[in-house]
Formats: C-alpha cells, sequence, structure tokens
C-alpha cells in the first residue's frame, strides 16, 4: 500500500509556493488543487495574487482546480472546499496523476487530515438570532446541556464557536443525517518553504508595489461597480479591505499602503503560527529554504515516486 497518494505544498504569502507547485507538477505528472480561501473568486485576481501565468511550464500549461470557482457575491464555506478538494483529487487520480495541494490556508489545509463532517450541517438563522444577546456564560450553560460527546471539540474561549457548537448539537440530536466523513481520503507528503523573516518582508512589500502598478485599485474600483458591496469587500481582508477604506475616503493612499503591508506582515506570522501547530500535532513538514534548487528537490521526489510511496 502507498505511504502518500498527493503532495501539499504550503508556506506563508509571498513565499514562493505556486512557483514550486507548478515545476513539481510539471516534473511529476501532477495537477494544482488549490488550497487558498480567495482564490476561488472569479474576478479577484490582482488581490489574491492568482498570477496564472505560473501555470505555464515551459510550453506547458498545469491544469489546476479551485480557482475561479464561484461569483464573488456567493459565499465559499469550508463544507464546499472539502467537497470541491474531493472531486478534484479523484478526477486526478482516476487520471493517474499525482494531486498537488499549493496554499497557505490553514483551515483548507487541515482538511486533508482532519474530520470536519459538522461544516455539512447549514447555519439555522432563527436559533442564531435567539442565541446572539446571550452572554458567554449563557450560551457555555445551553451548550453543555447536550450529550458530552457532541460539544466536547468546541472552543469555549470563543462567543462564535460555542454558538455554531449549540447549532451542532441542536441538529444533530433532531436529526440522524448521515454526515460524510472527511479527511480520510488523503496521505500527503508535506513540503513547506520556509525563509528568513526581512526577505520574505521585502518579498511581501515589492509584491504589494507590484500589484499596486497592475492595477490593484482599478479591480476594486471595477468590483464596486458590478454591486459588490464596501461590507463584502472588506471581508475579503487585506488588498480588498484597505483599497475599500481608500476608496471610501477614511484612509490617504499612503496610509492604505502602510496598514496594508503592516496587515499582510501580520498575516504571513499567523501563517508560520498555524503551521507550527499542525507539527505539534503530529505533522511532518519537509522544509525547504524559500531559495531552495528546485531542479535537486524535483530529483529527491521523482525518486520517492518510483520507491512505489505513492
Amino acid at each position: 500500500m502507498s505511504k502518500y497518494n498527493c503532495i501539499v505544498v504550503l508556506g506563508a504569502t509571498a513565499s514562493g509556493k505556486t512557483h514550486l507547485a507548478c515545476e513539481l507538477a510539471f516534473a511529476l505528472n501532477g495537477e494544482i488543487i488549490s488550497a487558498d480561501s480567495r482564490q476561488v473568486y472569479k474576478q479577484l485576481n490582482i488581490g489574491t495574487g492568482k498570477d496564472l501565468n505560473e501555470y505555464e511550464i515551459n510550453g506547458k500549461h498545469i491544469p489546476f482546480h479551485l480557482i475561479d470557482v464561484i461569483d464573488p457575491h456567493t459565499h465559499f464555506y469550508l463544507h464546499d472546499f472539502i467537497e470541491g478538494l474531493r472531486k478534484a483529487f479523484e478526477k486526478i487520480s482516476s487520471l493517474n496523476k499525482i494531486p498537488i495541494i499549493c496554499g497557505g490556508t490553514g483551515l483548507y489545509i487541515d482538511a486533508l487530515r482532519k474530520d470536519f463532517s459538522f461544516t455539512q450541517i447549514k447555519e439555522n438563522s432563527d436559533l442564531r438570532a435567539s442565541l446572539e444577546h446571550l452572554t458567554r456564560e449563557d450560551l457555555l450553560e445551553r451548550l453543555q446541556k447536550y450529550p458530552q460527546h457532541l460539544w466536547q471539540h468546541v472552543d469555549l474561549n470563543s462567543k462564535k464557536r460555542i454558538i455554531r457548537g449549540i447549532e451542532i448539537a441542536e441538529h444533530l440530536q433532531k436529526s440522524k443525517q448521515d454526515l460524510k466523513q472527511t479527511g480520510n481520503l488523503y496521505k500527503p507528503y508535506y513540503i513547506g518553504i520556509t525563509g528568513d523573516v526581512l526577505l520574505r518582508k521585502k518579498r511581501i512589500s515589492e509584491r504589494l508595489e507590484k500589484r499596486l502598478e497592475e492595477g490593484l485599485i482599478v479591480e476594486v474600483e471595477n468590483l464596486i461597480q458590478q454591486g459588490i458591496s464596501h461590507e463584502r469587500l472588506q471581508f475579503f481582508g487585506l488588498e480588498y479591505k484597505f483599497v475599500s477604506k481608500y476608496i471610501l475616503g477614511e484612509i490617504t493612499k499612503l496610509e492604505m499602503i502602510s496598514l496594508l503591508q503592516t496587515a499582510i506582515f501580520q498575516f504571513a506570522k499567523r501563517q508560520a503560527t498555524w503551521f507550527r501547530k499542525m507539527e505539534k500535532e503530529g505533522v511532518q513538514i519537509s522544509w525547504v529554504d524559500s531559495e531552495v534548487d528546485i531542479t535537486s528537490l524535483v530529483e529527491r521526489l521523482k525518486q520517492l515516486v518510483k520507491s512505489s510511496n505513492f
């Protein structure tokens, strides 16, 4: 039995994940599955850094999945990603190709190893409305009236998570819905991109400048013209949040650039923290430097594939 059936390329923003993943896909006969929570949206191109030109290697197009799959007016939830991941994984595997999952959204990457079957349970707006006014202590008291196995994994420090926990427990008590188990299809080989923090900050700054030159502000203005609200733009975060504030006149252009740059630095730090948490939970990540010799890395993985570990 194979030890692995897919490769995960993870790393903080601006680490070079897409380039490495595409080089691996070219060399190993693979296809890319994006694990980026914003690249699923159509028309969010510059701000999310889709860089679709990266998917052309030596004149060959590298097929990709879960990029440009949904309208920006529509919400895309974790259970949508899990379903899309499964379908793409099965399609790629059926072609005798290697699925290469690439991204930095920690929750999406965790879907390869954790059971998120509860995400299939839809939101109950009436129940939520009845709970919103309650204190955290009142919510805890209500949650703990359900059998412990229905709420033992809930983050009890978060009011939002407690409400979701009540929602799930209430649903499971009333329904015999057969939830599909998630995270049991995959046997990932993890490659993480690391590097000097100062170099990463330099890359983030250069990339932001490039995105502004490529028309990031115009992209956001076009989204507004198509009916995307400022509230929705700020939900998308980072580039869309701060450009929205600039367009609204809440901040100057210089303030926008400074605040956005700081926010991206902080985001990269949170990503790194998530990956360290994964390692503490037992995930083995093969770390490579962002300046790694891709040729030697590809050769190493070719040997892994030939040794029947895939």
